[in-house]
C-alpha cells in the first residue's frame, strides 16, 4: 500500500514538472503538398521570450508573415499563456524538404525546435489551394505600431499609433481588443479618436486600405532599452471564395482572425549631468515661466493672490513649480494648483499654475524675491533657466513695524473738537418701571430646581458615550479614512455621470492622495515606484494590486464605453481602497 501512495506522488509530482516546463515547437498545416499550394507553419511557446530567429526556409519562398498573436487565459483559477509566429510559404521545386530549427530565448536559455520533413508533390487541383481562406486572410491583413521616437530623452514624449492595413481584396466585417498594451514603465494618455476612418495607404509597397485604432502619448519614466507591449485584436474578415452564387457574385467566407502590433523596444536617453541646474526639478520640453500678482498697493489684512505660472509644451504634469517664499510680516497660504492641459500627438500643451493667498499684517514696503525655473529645452538639447522680476509690494494702512529706537517719542499733534462728539449718546432714557411679580414657588422658581436633575442624567450618558467613541480606535480611524477619501473624490463624486471627466477626475484624486500621504511627487509616480513605497509602508499586496488595477481602469475606462452603474462602483472602489490605505499606513 506504501509503495503503491510512494508512485502515485511520484507520478503527480513528475506531472507537475512536465507542465512547467517551457514548450516551444513548430507545427505545420500538411506535411504533404503540391508545389501549387501554400504552407503554413507556426511557432508556438508558452511563455514569453526574446530574440526569436527562424530557420532559413530553404526551398520556400516566404509570402506571408511573420504574423504574431498573443493569448491569454484563465481556467479553474490556473492561468495559461501562448505566443505564436506564423509564416506562409510557397515551395519553390518537387522533391523532400526539410524546415530547420528555429530557436528562441526564454530566461537566458535557447530552446529550438524539432526539424520538420515536408514532402512537395506535383501540382494539385487549383481549387482547393484557392479555398484556404485562412491565408488569404493573413496575407491581407496586418496590424502596424508606428512609434514616432524610437530614441528619445528620458520624459520626452513619444505617440504610438496602431493602423490596421486591409488589403483591397478582402474587407472587415467586426474587430474587438483581446490584449492591451501594459505601459509600465511610461507615463501614458490616449487620444480619444471619435470616429473610425478609412484612408487610402500603402503597405510594403502596395495599396491598402487602413484605420487608425488608438493613438498613445507615452513619457518613459526611467532610462535603457523599455518594451511596449504588442496589441492584439481579433478581427472577422470576409474572404472571397472560389464558388459562385446562382447570379454569378463570388460567395464570401467569413474568418476569425487574430493578429498582432508586435512588440517595439524604445531606447531612452538619460537627461544629460554637465550643466544641470541645482533647482531641475525634471521638466522637459518648451517653456514660459511668470510670476504676477493680482494688485501691488494695499492696506494690512486686505488680501492679494500671487499666481506662479508655467506655460508651453512638455510633460506638463510631471515636475513640480518652484516654491513662493515671502517675508514675514506677510502671511501666506498654502497654493491652489490650477492645471489647464491638452494632450495631441505632439504631447502635452497649456499651462500650470499655483495661486497664493498672501494677507499683509503691518505697513510698509515687503518685496517678494525673484523666482527661477529651470527645464531642459529638446531643441537645443541644453538646460535652460528662466528667472521672474522682483515684485514690491506698498502696504499703505495698518500697523507699523517696530523700526524705531527704544524710547522714541512719536510727534504729536493737537485733538480739535466740535463739540458734538458724544451724539450717540441717548440723553433721555425714557425708563418704565417693573411690575411686580413673586418669584418664589413660579415657573421660572421650579424649572431652576428641577433643571439640575434633569440635566445630570444627560450629561453622563452623553459622558459616557463620548469616552466610548474616543476609546473605538477602529471606528475613528474608519471615520478618519472615510473623511479622507471623501475630500479626494469629491471632485470625482460631482462627475458621476459624466464618463471622460469623471475618470479624468478620479485618477487625479488617487494621484493626488498618494502625493499628500506618501510625499511622492508627481514624476515619480509609476507603477513600480507606487508598488515600491506602498511596500515599504506595509501595504499588503492584493491592496497595492487593486489600487494598481484601480488606476490602469480609469485609464483604459475613459476610452471605452462605460455606464453609470459602472462608474458608481469604480468610485466605491476607489473609497474602499483609499480607506484601506489609510488604515494599514
Amino acid at each position: 500500500m506504501k509503495l503503491r501512495i510512494l508512485f502515485i506522488s511520484l507520478f503527480m509530482i513528475t506531472a507537475n514538472l512536465v507542465q512547467a516546463q517551457v514548450r516551444f515547437e513548430a507545427n505545420v498545416s500538411k506535411e504533404k503538398l503540391g508545389i501549387n499550394e501554400r504552407l503554413r507553419v507556426d511557432f508556438e511557446m508558452n511563455q514569453d521570450g526574446d530574440n526569436f530567429r527562424p530557420p532559413s526556409f530553404d526551398g520556400f519562398r516566404i509570402i506571408g508573415g511573420p504574423n504574431q498573436a498573443v493569448s491569454r487565459s484563465i481556467l479553474n483559477g490556473k492561468s495559461s499563456y501562448s505566443k505564436t509566429y506564423t509564416y506562409f510559404l510557397q515551395p519553390e521545386s518537387r522533391g523532400n524538404l526539410t524546415l530547420g530549427q528555429a530557436e528562441i530565448e526564454i530566461d537566458d536559455k535557447i530552446y529550438k525546435t524539432s526539424p520538420i520533413d515536408i514532402e512537395v508533390t506535383a501540382a494539385v487541383d487549383e481549387s482547393e489551394a484557392g479555398s484556404d481562406t485562412d491565408i488569404v486572410a493573413s496575407e491581407n491583413l496586418h496590424l502596424v505600431a508606428e512609434v514616432s521616437n524610437a530614441n528619445p530623452y528620458l520624459n520626452e514624449a513619444i505617440t504610438v499609433v496602431y493602423k490596421l492595413y486591409v488589403s483591397p481584396s478582402i474587407s472587415v466585417s467586426n474587430w474587438r481588443e483581446i490584449d492591451n498594451p501594459k505601459f509600465s514603465d511610461f507615463w501614458s494618455q490616449n487620444i480619444d479618436i471619435r470616429q473610425l476612418r478609412a484612408e487610402n495607404g500603402e503597405y510594403k509597397g502596395q495599396p491598402y486600405r487602413f484605420v487608425v485604432l488608438r493613438k498613445t502619448v507615452l513619457y518613459p519614466q526611467k532610462t535603457g532599452e523599455l518594451d511596449i507591449e504588442p496589441l492584439a485584436l481579433s478581427v472577422s474578415v470576409d474572404v472571397p471564395s472560389e464558388r459562385r452564387d446562382i447570379f454569378g457574385s463570388r460567395i464570401y467566407r467569413t474568418v476569425q482572425k487574430t493578429v498582432a502590433a508586435g512588440s517595439r523596444t524604445i531606447n531612452v536617453k538619460p537627461l544629460p549631468q554637465e550643466g544641470k541646474p541645482a533647482d531641475f526639478t525634471g521638466a522637459v520640453g518648451n517653456f514660459d515661466f511668470t510670476v504676477s500678482t493680482t494688485k501691488e498697493t494695499l492696506d494690512a489684512s486686505e488680501s492679494l493672490r500671487a499666481t506662479v505660472e508655467i506655460e508651453g509644451s512638455g510633460n506638463l504634469k510631471l515636475f513640480d513649480l518652484p516654491d513662493l517664499s515671502v517675508p514675514a510680516s506677510l502671511e501666506i497660504y498654502e497654493p491652489e494648483r490650477s492645471e489647464n492641459v491638452n494632450t495631441n500627438l505632439n504631447g502635452m500643451q497649456g499651462s500650470i499654475s499655483e495661486n497664493y493667498t498672501i494677507v499683509p499684517t503691518r505697513k510698509g514696503k515687503y518685496p517678494i524675491p525673484a523666482l527661477s525655473f529651470s527645464y531642459f529645452d529638446l531643441d537645443s538639447e541644453t538646460y535652460r533657466t528662466l528667472t521672474s522680476e522682483e515684485i514690491l509690494l506698498n502696504v499703505d494702512e495698518g500697523p507699523v513695524a517696530a523700526t524705531g529706537s527704544p524710547g522714541a517719542v512719536a510727534n504729536r499733534q493737537a485733538v480739535t473738537t466740535s463739540g458734538d462728539q458724544f451724539r450717540y449718546i441717548k440723553l433721555n432714557a425714557d425708563l418704565r418701571p417693573l411690575q411686580q411679580q413673586e418669584f418664589f414657588k413660579s415657573l421660572p422658581f421650579w424649572g431652576m430646581v428641577l433643571l439640575p436633575a434633569v440635566m445630570i442624567p444627560l450629561f453622563i450618558l452623553f459622558g459616557k458615550k463620548r469616552e466610548a467613541i474616543a476609546n473605538d480606535e477602529t471606528g475613528n480611524r474608519r471615520k478618519r479614512a472615510d473623511k479622507l477619501a471623501r475630500k479626494y473624490l469629491s471632485e470625482a463624486k460631482k462627475n458621476l455621470g459624466d464618463q471622460v471627466t469623471f475618470y479624468v477626475a478620479l485618477e487625479k484624486a488617487m494621484h493626488n492622495y498618494l502625493k499628500a500621504k506618501l510625499h511622492i511627487q508627481t514624476s515619480e509616480m509609476s507603477k513600480d515606484k507606487i508598488r515600491e513605497v506602498l511596500a515599504e509602508k506595509g501595504v499588503d499586496p492584493a491592496t497595492i494590486n487593486e489600487f494598481l488595477s484601480l488606476l490602469e481602469s480609469c485609464e483604459f475606462a475613459r476610452y471605452t464605453p462605460a455606464s453609470s452603474v459602472t462608474m458608481k462602483q469604480d468610485y466605491e472602489k476607489a473609497a474602499g481602497v483609499i480607506s484601506t490605505l489609510d488604515k494599514q499606513i
